[in-house]
């Protein structure tokens, strides 16, 4: 690495991790202050209270980090620009772009870090949390635990079968009174009753079930054609991650309100390969969904764009310019994507327009305005 991508670096890398910590000390604070009272009514210690904000950090960095960056690199830019080190640095024979290359470097890595966060912590973050909040709640005698759930009802619309399950535990993939219903090709169905099932060397076992067949025929009874102890059935394809996505992803399509950070891009392509053709409505939902996921951490790389022709214009200009100029950037970018996403979810536009569109929209105005710095 040459000596001049070693100074950019320390000079961006240092104010950067100035920034993340006051970001996630300012967010810590600020969320301990208004949830304290919250607290107080779950009993939580203060060991608890620590624990809660160390699982939840995380999902704190993945919307602090795109922010430091910017604020950490408008600083740097502008630093060196108020002392003529861009303009030193250009008269020697090197360009904007390989002046930049550390930054977009630095952007590219935070771009995975935070697609790594996304997907591999952050969504395990928000139910280890709330397990925190409830620890030392009493639980009311004949509730359900945590990991589980009553009357679980899905289609699996792949394969043609429906499932209801009278208790499903999420952890250990067991169910109770599951009653599974299918048809073949004749335009018979076939109807299925157990008292428990549960998943062994990847295949679902019933104990106690009784198998029915169902004639094409409009108002056909039931006749009885299997009824046995333990029956293991490889064709049912339905695996334990697919039906925790059917869970999560109902709810949210539903309530429409889930957050970006509760639905992993594994999680809303295995609902899809249930549901390969949802409803309209539900359609832009979910792609819209997942190319944001897929579009939201490349956030990093774009706000490195954006910041180079705001910093690295020529001038005296005080360093406070550059925080200025971020909260500018940033207010605008939510704009534009929480337009783009409501776009997006309302099939005005394709989905995954309206998911990149923050991304390309501010990229190519970052590289236009690069290409004008004089």
């Amino acid at each position: 690495m040459r000596l001049l991508d070693r100074y950019l670096l320390r000079e961006l890398l240092i104010p950067l991790g100035y920034c993340l910590c006051g970001f996630m000390s300012f967010w810590i604070f600020f969320d301990l202050f208004g949830e304290l009272s919250m607290f107080q009514s779950k009993k939580l210690l203060a060991r608890d209270i620590a624990e809660y904000y160390l699982i939840t950090a995380p999902e704190m960095l993945v919307v602090v980090l795109p922010m430091a960056l910017l604020l950490a690199l408008l600083y740097a830019l502008t630093n060196h620009a108020r002392h003529h080190e861009i303009t030193a640095i250009r008269a020697a024979g090197i360009s904007l772009w390989r002046l930049c290359l550390p930054y977009l470097i630095v952007g590219f890595i935070a771009s995975l870090l935070l697609f790594a966060l996304n997907e591999l912590f952050v969504p395990d973050s928000t139910d280890a949390a709330e397990q925190i909040l409830t620890r030392r709640v009493p639980r009311p005698a004949g509730t359900l635990g945590r990991n589980q759930v009553r009357n679980l009802a899905f289609t699996n619309s792949r394969d043609a079968r429906r499932w209801l399950i009278g208790v499903y535990n999420i952890d250990t993939a067991e169910m109770t009174n599951p009653k599974v219903v299918w048809r073949l090709s004749d335009g018979s169905s076939r109807w299925l009753s157990a008292d428990r099932a549960e998943r062994l060397d990847g295949v679902w076992t019933f104990y106690n079930m009784a198998e029915y067949k169902e004639a094409a025929v409009t108002n056909s009874m039931l006749v009885p054609v299997l009824q046995t102890n333990v029956l293991a059935i490889p064709q049912f394809s339905e695996t334990p991650d697919e039906i925790k996505s059917e869970i999560k992803l109902a709810n949210s399509i539903v309530l429409r309100g889930a957050k970006r950070a509760d639905i992993p891009i594994t999680e809303i392509r295995n609902y899809l390969r249930f549901h390969p053709r949802p409803s309209r409505s539900d359609g832009w939902w979910l792609y819209t969904k997942l190319h944001g996921r897929l579009a939201a951490p490349w956030t990093c790389l774009v706000v490195v764009l954006m910041a180079i022709p705001f910093g690295a214009a020529s001038g005296r200009r005080n360093v406070f310019v550059g925080v200025a100029s971020s909260i500018f950037i940033c207010f605008i970018y939510f704009l534009v994507q929480q337009f783009g996403l409501a776009l997006g979810t309302g099939g005005l536009v394709t989905p995954w327009l309206a998911a990149w569109l923050p991304n390309l929209s501010f990229a190519l105005a970052g590289l236009w305005m690069t290409s004008r710095v004089r």
